[in-house]
C-alpha cells in the first residue's frame, strides 16, 4: 500500500490498515490559495494597495521637493536629513508614516472582515459545511491576514526605495548612531525592518480576529479594531499612563529605529517581538475559543 501502513492487530497476526492524511496539508494550502485570491482579488483591498503606492509616492517627491541639497548623517540627523544623503531611507521614513494610521487601516480592514464579513454575508455557514474543521477554517483567515499585511509592508518598502533611488543619491548608508554601512548591509536592515513592521501587523491582525469573531458586522469589527489601535496610540503619548505604556499594541511598533543603529539595540527589538508574540497568542486563542465554541453561523 502506498497510503497506508500495515500494522499488527493487537489481538493476531493479521495486519490492518493505518490510513496517514498526506493530503491534509495539501488541503489546507487549498483553502488557503482560495481564501488568498478572495482577499487579493477583492475590489475594497486592491484600492487599499492602490493607497499603499500613491502615498509613499506622493511622500517620496513632497520630500524630494523639500529636503536640502548635500545632507547627510550623523548621531543628530533626522529621517529626512537622513533622505537628503540617500535615497534608502526614504522606504524608513514611509514605513514610520504609514505605520501610523494607514497600515493599520489595511490590516484592520482585512481582519476585521475575515469572519465578521462571512457570517454578516451568510457565507460563513457554507463554508462550515466543508468537513474542513472550524480550526482549520480559523488558520487560514489569520495566515491570509499575515500575507495580506506583509504584502502591503513589503510594497511600501518597495515603492519607497524605488522612488528614492530615482529621486535621491543612493550609496553607503549612514545609520542613526552615525556608523557609515555599505549599501547591501543597509538594505538587508531594510528588510528586517519591514519584517518586524509586518510582526507588528501580525498581532494587530490577530486582534481583528478576535474582534472579527464576537461579531456579524464588519464595518463595527473594523472601527473596533482601529478604535484600540488609536487609542493605543494616544495613551502611548500620556505620561501619566507610563505604567502601561510597555504593554500597549503599538508601543513597540516604531522600535524598528534599533535596526539604524551601530551596534543594533537588540534589547528594544526583542522587547517588541516577545510583545507581538504574546498578543498573537493572547487574541489567537480568544478567537478559537470563540469561533471553536460559538453558534456564528446564525
Amino acid at each position: 500500500m502506498s497510503t497506508a501502513e500495515l500494522t499488527a492487530a493487537p489481538d493476531s497476526g493479521a495486519q490492518r490498515p493505518v490510513a496517514r492524511h498526506p493530503g491534509a496539508f495539501r488541503s489546507w494550502c487549498r483553502l488557503l490559495g482560495s481564501e488568498l485570491r478572495l482577499v487579493f482579488r477583492r475590489l475594497r483591498n486592491l484600492a487599499l494597495l492602490a493607497v499603499l503606492i500613491v502615498l509613499p509616492a506622493a511622500l517620496g517627491f513632497a520630500l524630494w521637493a523639500a529636503a536640502p541639497r548635500g545632507g547627510g548623517g550623523g548621531p543628530n540627523a533626522s529621517f529626512v536629513d537622513q533622505l537628503a544623503g540617500n535615497g534608502v531611507f526614504l522606504s524608513f521614513i514611509a514605513l514610520t508614516i504609514m505605520l501610523t494610521l494607514v497600515l493599520p487601516l489595511v490590516v484592520a480592514v482585512v481582519a476585521g472582515d475575515s469572519i465578521a464579513g462571512e457570517a454578516g454575508y451568510g457565507t460563513l455557514r457554507y463554508l462550515l459545511t466543508v468537513p474542513a474543521g472550524r480550526t482549520r477554517l480559523l488558520s487560514v483567515k489569520y495566515v491570509a491576514v499575515v500575507i495580506f499585511g506583509l504584502a502591503s509592508c513589503l510594497l511600501v518598502s518597495g515603492v519607497s526605495l524605488i522612488l528614492g533611488v530615482a529621486l535621491f543619491p543612493v550609496g553607503p548608508v549612514t545609520l542613526l548612531s552615525g556608523t557609515t554601512v555599505p549599501l547591501a548591509d543597509g538594505l538587508l536592515r531594510l528588510l528586517f525592518v519591514t519584517l518586524y513592521v509586518a510582526g507588528a501587523m501580525a498581532a494587530l491582525g490577530a486582534i481583528g480576529l478576535a474582534v472579527s469573531t464576537l461579531t456579524e458586522h464588519a464595518i463595527g469589527a473594523i472601527a473596533a479594531v482601529m478604535i484600540l489601535a488609536v487609542a493605543s496610540e494616544v495613551t502611548d503619548n500620556v505620561p501619566q499612563f507610563a505604567a502601561v505604556h510597555a504593554y500597549l499594541p503599538t508601543h513597540w511598533w516604531l522600535s524598528f529605529d534599533a535596526l539604524l543603529r551601530s551596534p543594533v539595540a537588540t534589547g528594544d527589538l526583542l522587547h517588541g517581538l516577545l510583545s507581538f508574540a504574546a498578543y498573537i497568542v493572547v487574541f489567537g486563542t480568544i478567537a478559537w475559543a470563540r469561533f471553536t465554541s460559538a453558534d456564528v453561523t446564525s
